[in-house]
């Protein structure tokens, strides 16, 4: 779960030298509360406001070895034969874990500035569908894609996560801007997918 803080005036500079990018912080008495949804659907399921009553304390890196978490095995994914029944909307987004059968060159969708990737698509049931890639999705994660399918001989899966449903060429899907992608995860049900 991803939380979003938000300070105000004052706190900001209050704050500004306490809080540094990539440090752990333990934080008390902040307010919390659902991230409001009056402008589209946010990123973050949480906000947290942080005023002057906020206690920060900077945890301490320790060089301790952790054992790693095991990967999580619930996902909620959408298969793709249940795509054609879905209420297909601007808003609509799902989840999505198949084998990357093609990743076309990143290039300019039609006339416009807006870069993009296109993937093809299989998952376990063997149903096709084209993936496009937008902006950053296309330059970072497309070519982790392609450079992986032109050097190791494996099956490559992806799991996407707040994917786009579009009615682009038939029936397609998209990256949005709170998609995210990774390559070959270490779920079970991507080892099983191949």
């Amino acid at each position: 779960c991803q939380i979003k803080a938000v300070m105000y005036t004052d706190e900001i500079a209050q704050y500004a030298a306490t809080l540094k990018l990539l440090n752990t912080y333990l934080i008390s008495t902040a307010k919390v509360k659902v991230s409001p949804t009056s402008y589209g659907k946010p990123i973050h399921k949480f906000q947290w406001t942080l005023d002057k009553e906020t206690v920060i304390e900077q945890i301490k890196e320790s060089h301790e070895v952790e054992r790693p978490l095991p990967p999580p095995t619930k996902l909620n994914i959408t298969s793709f034969d249940r795509l054609p029944h879905l209420m297909v909307d601007s808003t609509a987004e799902i989840d999505i874990l198949a084998i990357v059968l093609r990743c076309g060159p990143q290039k300019n969708a039609g006339r416009s500035q807006h870069r993009c990737r296109e993937i093809t698509l299989c998952d376990n049931q063997r149903n096709q569908f084209l993936f496009t890639l937008w902006e950053d999705f296309g330059e970072i994660e497309g070519h982790e894609i392609s450079s992986k399918m032109a050097t190791e001989p494996d099956l490559l899966v992806i799991l996407g996560r707040s994917i786009g449903i579009s009615t682009y060429q038939g029936l397609s899907l998209q990256t949005r801007y709170n998609s995210t992608l990774r390559v070959n995860p270490t779920y079970p049900q991507a080892v099983a997918l191949i």
